[in-house]
């Protein structure tokens, strides 16, 4: 006789690089992003909410591949056959927005914004497809002056979410300073070499984690990593590499010091000099506004990856001695960064539209918070009430419902279980009360209390049964009238 063919069940399995988060890192990172929501409005930017897709053409140039637009981001072809993808960051969504409705906005436009953006890209430790970006910009912003307030914003953010002065650094660069230096070397700056500049950003972005040698590979012929995966590089010749992996090297610690070095390192170069003197225009307001070297400094090793920067971007690195569970150092390097991109906006308009803004991943900054013992759950468990009887159920959703209008975080056990089940949950829950009432309790007007916090404590105390029986620890008979008072007064 034939067996029955057994149903086909799909396997439970995540995406690789997509990521389950619990009620701890969701507070953590709810916390921080409120942190940084706080400054960015003292700061009088305003909250935008842009969706998650947007039409493939909107994301830009700046992405690996236009004729097929899904490497690098998810895409796929709507029902009038346009191709749409999932945001790669919300500075692109931006730009689409507000030349969508350039005319009825006040400019400068200033906006915050966070929310989830995607991927396509190998996943690896740390690495994921989607993650969530918390982002301040300015539109219709033009000078060194917006770009001097975005770092003073980021430096603001570093401190809002914990952390002290030397415990981060804000390094700014300018790309202009890389424009010069390429265009010596033979990259001309314009739309045929771009794709060549593309490459050689993306090669000094990987400075910290490859070397000098490992970006030298990338700035000529290409480099295999150590899983196979082989990167084009920007086939750069001996001289042009050596002069990129020099001006990488060329700040110092003092500001000052670094604009004297870059100014002779430009040379004649028009475009070098304008952001020597750009750089030199936020030196001066960092240094009104007290803004020293221990908060930001200027470092041409930064020029972050993306295409669309135009002019001054940042970083913001953490410094801080952080280690992992095991006690063992991590170096977590940058939470995030920004700069002008004066291009993006000006894309669908056809004239010149500046803007620049800052940017940090939640969760790589949230997870170093943590690591440091500096952001954490901050959500308290819940008071449990038992269901002693179930004729009760009323009574106890309405001794819930004023503990919560009291503000008391308060749940109503629901599951399937008897009263040693239901003590069980709340302990699993971490919850410090449990309230229990029975018929006979009702008819008394009294409510039973346990403070399981407590209890435990002594337990470790009471080795004799009869002991336990009759000291009945940590457990309050109150007046039903005086819940609230009661709970408030028990809770830690």
């Amino acid at each position: 006789m034939a067996k029955k063919n057994k149903p086909q069940r799909p396997k439970a399995r995540r995406p690789r690089g997509f990521e389950d988060k619990s009620s701890e890192i969701l507070r953590a990172e709810t916390k921080l992003v409120q942190a940084a929501f706080s400054v960015y409005d003292k700061y009088g930017f305003e909250p935008l909410q842009t969706p998650a897709f947007e039409y493939a053409d909107v994301l830009g140039k700046f992405l690996p591949d236009e004729d097929r637009p899904n490497v690098g981001v998810f895409a796929l072809r709507d029902d009038d056959e346009q191709w749409m993808a999932l945001r790669y960051d919300l500075t692109a969504p931006l730009a689409r927005y507000v030349a969508e409705n350039y005319d009825g906005l006040t400019k400068p436009y200033r906006r915050y914004q966070a929310g989830s953006v995607f991927r396509n890209e190998k996943p690896g430790p740390g690495r994921f497809r989607e993650f969530i970006q918390c982002d301040a910009d300015s539109v219709g912003a033009p000078g060194s002056a917006a770009d001097a307030e975005m770092i003073i914003l980021a430096a603001d953010v570093m401190e809002a979410a914990g952390l002290a002065t030397g415990n981060y650094v804000i390094r700014v660069n300018n790309r202009k300073l890389l424009d010069g230096i390429l265009e010596s070397s033979g990259v001309p700056n314009t739309d045929e070499g771009a794709v060549q500049r593309l490459q050689v950003l993306r090669a000094i972005d990987k400075l910290d984690r490859l070397g000098a040698d490992g970006v030298a590979a990338l700035l000529g012929e290409g480099r295999k990593d150590d899983s196979g995966d082989y990167t084009k590089g920007a086939n750069l010749n001996a001289d042009g590499i050596k002069a990129v992996l020099g001006f990488t090297t060329a700040s110092a610690s003092d500001r000052g010091d670094t604009l004297t070095t870059l100014t002779n390192l430009m040379g004649s170069s028009s475009q070098g000099l304008a952001g020597v003197e750009e750089l030199k225009q936020i030196d001066a307001i960092l240094d009104a506004c007290g803004y020293g070297p221990e908060k930001a400094i200027f470092d041409t090793s930064i020029v972050r990856g993306l295409g669309y920067y135009t002019g001054p971007v940042f970083e913001a690195e953490l410094l801080a001695d952080i280690k992992d569970k095991k006690g063992r150092p991590v170096q977590i390097g940058s939470v995030g960064g920004g700069g002008r991109y004066d291009d993006l906006v000006s894309r669908f308009r056809g004239q010149a539209v500046p803007a620049t803004g800052f940017s940090f991943g939640v969760s790589r900054f949230a997870s170093a918070l943590s690591r440091m013992d500096l952001i954490g759950n901050e959500g308290k468990p819940p008071v449990i009430i038992c269901v002693f009887d179930k004729t009760l159920i009323t009574e106890y959703f309405k001794m819930a419902a004023e503990l919560r209008a009291a503000g008391v975080r308060t749940e109503v056990f629901i599951g399937a279980g008897n009263m040693a089940k239901q003590l069980k949950y709340a302990d699993k829950r971490g919850a410090q009360l449990a309230i229990l009432m029975g018929s006979d309790e009702m008819e008394r007007g009294e409510i039973t209390v346990k403070d399981l916090f407590l209890g435990a404590e002594m337990a470790k105390a009471i080795t004799d049964n009869k002991e336990w029986r009759e000291s009945r620890p940590a457990q309050k008979t109150a007046k039903r009238e005086d819940l609230v008072a009661t709970i408030k007064d028990m809770l830690v």
